[in-house]
């Protein structure tokens, strides 16, 4: 019982914006008038999305590769631009937002643009975007009755009042993401990125564009997120990852991941996928090394 109310009172200091009027944004030293431009950008970007702190997670990882010498500016304005992506990835409140942007709300609150657009998404996708206090029972209780899989469709109208108040009611709850499942997730999938870059960097560095780019196969909402998010996973699992760790040998990286990513369409079985990874590895050395340990 302690245990729950303290996950609600988090939840409510979430809210209400409580932990997050304090947070400092700082850039990192060192940028170029470009690289600061661009970073600038991508803040008020992100504390739009979610908050200050969000936009300070976005800050401290662009200060992990500025820093390095290996580093030049153009691959860093590419890891800001595409981490900016993968850190405002579109949920239920997500599309709301950028429906209401879309819609230009006047002061008389009518819409300048129409706007009503329906979008699908799976039942536990849309569940994992609710707090973790409640999406971990609502979670159980659909997997017991078989529905997580369940297609729910959304409407995102502001073509009158009523839908304008529901669009507006809909993007305020953003200011729980933070506390969701969903939010963890994503948080986790964006870290295993940073890190592959910096394997990359360090094992295969002429490879690093195409493991930056990579993050480009994840996007969106529904079937085609989780199709490139499995996708993904898959090639860095099969391919990227055993030749980082020495266990596969293949000379032309760049190619054989450019060459994996075009067969990686959305499957799925991913069946043209495992079939392309498979004639790879048959053309490399897939001898695993004595000794070796597996990368994250």
């Amino acid at each position: 019982m302690v245990g729950y109310v303290d996950a609600m009172r988090s939840t409510l200091a979430e809210i209400i914006g409580e932990r997050d009027r304090v947070v400092a944004l700082q850039l990192p030293a060192g940028l170029s008038p470009a690289m600061q431009a661009l970073v600038s950008d991508a803040v008020e970007q992100l504390v739009v999305y979610q908050g200050r702190r969000h936009a300070l997670l976005y800050l401290e990882r662009i200060a992990r590769f500025a820093r390095r010498p290996d580093v030049d500016e153009d691959l860093l304005h590419e890891i800001a631009r595409l981490m900016l992506a993968r850190m405002t990835y579109e949920d239920p409140f997500r599309l709301a937002q950028l429906a209401l942007i879309e819609a230009r709300i006047g002061p008389d609150g009518v819409a300048r643009v129409r706007v009503d657009r329906k979008c699908r998404f799976r039942m536990d996708e849309w569940v994992s975007a609710l707090p973790v206090v409640l999406a971990r029972p609502l979670l159980r209780l659909l997997g017991a009755l078989g529905w997580q899989h369940i297609h729910l469709k959304m409407r995102f109208n502001a073509t009158d009042w009523l839908g304008i108040r529901r669009l507006r009611m809909e993007a305020w709850l953003r200011r729980w993401r933070m506390l969701s499942i969903r939010y963890a997730q994503e948080r986790t999938f964006v870290e295993r990125w940073l890190h592959m870059i910096d394997r990359c960097l360090a094992k295969r560095p002429e490879a690093v564009w195409a493991v930056v780019q990579s993050a480009t196969m994840i996007g969106g909402y529904g079937d085609a997120y989780r199709y490139g998010l499995a996708n993904w996973t898959l090639i860095i699992d099969s391919l990227v990852k055993p030749v980082f760790a020495g266990t596969l040998a293949v000379d032309d990286l760049p190619a054989a991941i450019a060459e994996a990513r075009a067969a990686a369409v959305p499957d799925r079985r991913q069946t043209a996928l495992k079939r392309c990874l498979a004639a790879i590895r048959d053309g490399g050395d897939a001898t695993a090394v004595e000794g070796s340990v597996p990368t994250r």
